[in-house]
């Protein structure tokens, strides 16, 4: 459908999105370094409601030839309206109006909205402000994926299995106790850095994975929210205080499973699983990279889960093929993980190491155990999980049982296209099972 500018309105939709997560970030960061840490709601409002204008007038008049920068003209603007009303900057106005000015002349020379060891900075500071320990760890990750990622209450609900309402109150909650602390703007130094940096590789973390397989949506993957996480945590094992080994773990974590990006869909948006994608789509510069960093990771003694996830990646980047996967040697990477972390989606994971190693019967007494706890009844891939292994057996009556359950249970639509084929096939081996 075309709009009055003559620009297919799915177009801007998918530009303004895209502005939304790669340069939201970057210029809230930057107008919390104007307005400062306490204003933080303030720089969200204005940067939200420019990327607002975006998506109304752009299909009249037509995406301007430079995005970011029109995204960031009128963010600009808006702070200036605001300063004109708001009582509270008339003692700083003269200095805010100088930043903001020197912010607008640098990006016009530039062409973009900021120098970008500005944006860097900023960036650092905003994500290790949102992290600050006097903040809940949970609300720590909240508040920087809604401010340095663009996530919305919604997916950060998704992330946390919370409600979308919860959310939102933690977030209102956690910019006020910012207020109420006068937590400084700042990158911290020395045993501070240590502390806060781990809720820094949370947030990138959750990022990626949301990235990686998208909670709710159109499709599985959000590949820029994959590349934003990435671009953030290369930028923190730059930094001095930050080159440790469980930063370059993260790294080679989310760069070894980024390379499987390309291969990961068919051209129709469909789910391909690990034994069906093609692998010399594979990006072997990102597998370099990320065995690069996994060595980094390998220094001294420490141990994290990303280290063990990275090294269950590199496991399957450097098989040949699907048939050559060291199983064997992934399932122990997993029972060193179970150890660090109960988490269940954890064990489930190791419940299709188990069955790769063992047969599909000890993949279902694996998830039957997982079932007992009942911390995944509304988890769609355990359903998946246990249906494939009863297809496997042959049981395709409770396989189909089982994949209906998963169905019904996730958002994604490409993996309930993926699902439904899955129902279908089992129902043409046994006719009488239900659609």
């Amino acid at each position: 459908m075309q709009n009055n500018g003559g620009v297919p309105a799915g177009e801007i939709s998918r530009l303004t999105e895209h502005l939304f997560r790669v340069e939201a970030g970057k210029l809230v960061s930057v107008l919390t370094g104007v307005f400062g840490i306490d204003h933080l709601q303030l720089a969200e409002d204005v940067v939200q409601e420019a990327l607002v204008r975006a998506f109304r007038t752009w299909p009249y008049y037509g995406i301007p030839d430079n995005p970011a920068a029109w995204i960031t003209q009128t963010a600009k603007n808006l702070a200036y309206d605001l300063l004109r009303r708001e009582k509270r900057f008339r003692e700083k106005q003269t200095e805010i109006v100088v930043s903001v000015e020197q912010w607008s002349s640098d990006s016009a020379v530039n062409d973009s909205p900021l120098f970008d060891t500005e944006i860097k900075d900023d960036r650092l500071r905003l994500i290790f402000t949102c992290c600050h320990p006097l903040i809940p760890q949970e609300a720590q990750t909240a508040l920087a994926l809604r401010t340095l990622c663009g996530f919305s209450a919604a997916e950060i609900a998704k992330a946390f299995l919370t409600t979308e309402a919860a959310i939102a109150k933690r977030l209102t909650r956690t910019r006020q106790k910012i207020r109420e602390l006068r937590i400084p703007f700042e990158i911290p130094s020395g045993e501070e850095f240590s502390i806060r940096l781990n809720g820094v590789l949370q947030t990138l973390y959750l990022l990626f994975n949301e990235g990686y397989k998208a909670s709710s949506g159109e499709n599985l993957i959000r590949e820029d929210l994959c590349y934003e996480a990435i671009r953030l945590g290369t930028l923190l094992a730059d930094h001095p205080l930050a080159n440790l080994p469980r930063t370059h773990a993260l790294v080679a974590l989310m760069l070894l499973n980024a390379a499987r990006l390309p291969a990961r869909v068919d051209e129709e948006g469909n789910i391909l699983r690990l034994k069906e994608q093609e692998r010399s789509k594979w990006s072997r510069p990102m597998i370099e990279r990320g065995i690069l960093h996994l060595g980094h990771a390998a220094a001294g003694d420490e141990l994290s889960e990303y280290h063990i996830q990275a090294a269950i990646a590199a496991c399957h980047c450097m098989a040949e093929n699907y048939q050559s996967t060291d199983w064997l040697k992934i399932l122990s990477l997993y029972d060193q993980w179970t150890k660090i972390n109960k988490s269940p989606v954890i064990a489930l994971n190791r419940a299709v190491a188990i069955a790769k190693v063992n047969g599909p019967s000890a993949g279902i007494e694996a998830v039957e155990a997982i079932q007992n706890r009942g911390e995944l009844d509304s988890y769609y891939l355990l359903y998946a999980v246990r249906g494939e292994f009863e297809a496997q057996l042959r049981h395709f009556e409770a396989a189909a049982g089982y994949f209906r359950k998963a169905l019904h249970l996730t958002e994604v639509k490409s993996e309930q296209k993926f699902l439904s084929k899955k129902v279908r096939a089992l129902r043409s081996r046994v006719p009488g099972i239900a659609g």
